[in-house]
């Protein structure tokens, strides 16, 4: 690890799916030393790809770790996946590095999933580079990606490295900076020679670097002045004031090259060394005091208060659990008490590791700065806090998305049972956007996730990893319910029984709130009507009922209640005659708040052919989905973009492949929750009526 922080940088490496960032991974490794041999995703050997899933697949499902060093500095690097069902895998990693690599496709561009990335990134102020990959594919197109970063992603991207040809005449790239060409040589790309600038391309580099210079120039006063004095700007002041502005977040340094073609590479690992910010650039944290709102700010040394964020748990076949954490101050020795400030727990470090993908290389320390993995923690859950025992602040937590879909699950005998409790329990530790739940009506288990494949892929682990032998039912939609106006309702509970009897009255209001809101609950009884030991219960009643839903068993959102009034037995009122008084009280109201059924809507992005564009946007009307935008894009293809419900698009990816020859692709993620039609409404009532009798 690093003992000097300058020389540090945690840095992520995120994108759309299917844009390189494995393969990029993969030569970085080769070039720091790190590995001796170069992995392939497509032959299922890349070493951050170490799942059996992923590499089945093709694809990243959980980020990754590892640590290089490049000119002495000390790299850790997360990879993280680019399908949108595992976006809280780069959520979770772009909260805890200090600095991103975007991976762009030349001949795709910014896609999807790059703007998901790329607002998770400016949500946590994470600086940027930008390294425009796939320079040999047919259709390449550099200039094209530099202008949909600025357009599409809002940013100010301006060119350091400059491609010199595309394609299969891809051959080297001119350094704006030092204002000369580097071209490639070598198998494995490992020499670089330096060369002539083509004389077609003396303008439009000339051009160029005219841009970089005036942006480089505005990063303080002392820059402009030299540049006003001189016209230009040497190397060194342009790295300096390059650096300045990348880490203010105001400019993204745009680079070239081919992963896969091991080209480019060297010149963007020395521009994570030169551009993103180390822990020192970053500076103190603020963590905010549990039982008041006093804010403490944290430094990034080794002699300060220890603090760390939890950002990830993995459950390890060999090790058991590992819990992957963010050193931010003071240092962690192993065999030492840590207190997790969130579930007020003590914690035991037994052993701390530096992870190479799925490897570990045992520490006997970690400082400042680091990001280590810590086995021995029995209580700590993805965003909790861990500091020094005496310590109450918290660093800020991590928000997940809600699932969206789920299945029903059964085990097939009583044995897989008892595993499949376990498992589950150890998935959900690792996954905070997959939960399960037992249906209390049904007895099954329902398991739930953000779509088809993150479910797909929590199915077979638990059929191979964790042995589980299993029926999964259909995918299922995660309807809510709520309401569309205020309303009064009035609950009685009396039951009079030989000895004491139950009695509960209440009278409550129910009023809508604003999409994503929740459940709010107040207590307006005056007079004592209820007695105050007994709103807790009726708070209660409300909150068992609203998990269970009112009108077709879905759980109830985005509803205030409010307690007015009621009355009570001094001998025969009990917590339980409230809780049930108040369900009915509830279920009273809904009868005249024109209750509503909300379904997920989901931001469907199609790309395909142009031919098949009608029976794409035929599809999609079919599925209830509203076309919002069509475009083309540089390969002739159309994009069409649409919100489409969630419970239309099952099957999608079949029929996507079937009416476009296999050569449609698509896109989704989750939007917002909107109202069911008058049909739909009515098909769920009955189904779930017809499941009570």
């Amino acid at each position: 690890m690093a003992n000097n922080l300058n020389k540090l940088r945690n840095i992520g490496i995120a994108a759309h799916i299917d844009a390189g960032k494995t393969t990029l991974t993969e030569r970085i490794l080769f070039y720091t030393g790190r590995s001796h041999k170069i992995g392939e995703v497509h032959d299922g050997n890349a070493t951050m790809d170490w799942m059996i899933q992923e590499q089945e697949r093709g694809i990243t499902i959980t980020s990754a770790a590892t640590t290089c060093f490049w000119k002495d500095n000390v790299i850790n690097i997360i990879d993280t996946p680019g399908h949108v069902d595992f976006t809280v895998e780069v959520e979770r990693s772009l909260r805890v590095l200090d600095g991103m690599i975007a991976v762009f496709c030349a001949v795709a561009g910014v896609q999807p999933q790059s703007e998901t990335v790329w607002r998770q990134a400016v949500k946590y102020k994470v600086p940027r580079l930008a390294f425009v990959n796939k320079m040999d594919r047919t259709g390449a197109n550099f200039d094209r990606v530099v202008a949909m970063i600025r357009d599409n992603l809002s940013s100010n991207p301006v060119v350091v490295d400059y491609p010199i040809g595309a394609e299969s005449d891809f051959v080297g790239y001119v350094d704006l900076i030092k204002n000369k060409a580097f071209y490639f040589d070598g198998d494995k790309g490992e020499i670089i020679n330096e060369g002539d600038i083509p004389n077609d391309m003396l303008d439009r580099v000339e051009t160029l670097r005219s841009i970089l210079i005036e942006c480089v120039a505005e990063a303080d006063e002392n820059l402009l002045t030299t540049y006003l004095e001189n016209g230009t700007l040497d190397a060194e002041d342009i790295i300096k004031g390059l650096r300045i502005r990348v880490l203010a977040g105001e400019v993204i340094p745009v680079f070239c090259g081919s992963a896969f073609k091991n080209k480019g590479v060297q010149s963007l690992l020395d521009a994570v060394v030169d551009f993103l910010p180390s822990p020192i650039d970053v500076g103190t944290i603020k963590a905010t005091f549990k039982d008041s709102s006093d804010v403490i700010a944290l430094k990034p040394d080794s002699k300060e208060t220890f603090s760390a964020l939890a950002f990830k748990i993995m459950t390890d076949p060999f090790v058991g659990k590992l819990t992957y954490l963010r050193v931010y101050s003071g240092q962690l020795d192993a065999g030492s008490y840590v207190y997790n400030t969130v579930s007020d727990t003590k914690e035991r470090v037994g052993r701390i590791m530096q992870m190479h993908a799925n490897t570990r290389e045992e520490l006997k320390v970690a400082k400042a700065g680091d990001i280590v993995a810590v086995i021995g923690l029995k209580n700590t859950r993805t965003g909790d806090t861990l500091a020094a025992e005496n310590q109450t602040f918290m660093l800020e937590n991590i928000e997940f998305p809600e699932p969206v879909i789920f299945v029903a699950i059964e085990p097939k005998t009583k044995s897989d049972q008892e595993k499949l409790s376990k498992s589950l329990e150890k998935l959900s530790d690792e996954d905070p956007t997959f939960s399960y739940s037992t249906d209390q009506e049904t007895g099954q288990t329902i398991i739930s996730g953000m779509g088809e494949l993150h479910l797909e892929v929590i199915v077979d682990r638990l059929l191979r990893e964790f042995g589980v032998d299993a029926n999964i039912g259909q995918p299922q939609v995660a309807y809510k319910e709520s309401i569309s106006k205020a309303a009064e309702g009035e609950g009685k509970f009396i039951k009079q029984t030989g000895g004491r009897g139950q009695y509960g009255h209440v009278i409550l209001d129910v009023v809508p709130l604003e999409r994503g809101q929740g459940f709010v609950f107040e207590n307006k009884v005056v007079g004592g009507s209820i007695p105050r030991e007994y709103i807790p219960s009726v708070e209660k009643g409300v909150k068992n009922l609203f998990v269970s839903g009112v009108v077709a068993g879905y759980p109830v959102v985005d509803v205030k209640v409010v307690v007015k009034d009621g009355s009570f037995h001094n001998v025969d009122s009990s917590d339980i005659a409230f809780q049930i008084a108040a369900s009915y009280a509830v279920k009273e109201a809904f009868k005249s708040a024109n209750p509503l059924i909300l379904q997920p809507i989901m931001d469907v992005q199609v790309e395909v052919p142009e031919n098949y564009m009608g029976d794409v946007i035929g599809d999609l009307n079919s599925r209830k989905g509203k076309i919002e935008k069509m475009s083309d894009n540089n390969q002739g293809n159309k994009e069409i973009e649409a919100k489409v419900p969630l419970g239309d698009m099952f099957g999608y990816a079949t029929a996507l492949r079937s009416f476009t020859q296999g050569r449609g692709i698509y896109t989704m993620q989750f939007f917002g929750y909107s109202e069911v039609s008058k049909q739909l409404y009515k098909e769920l009532t009955e189904k779930s009526s017809k499941e009570k009798e």
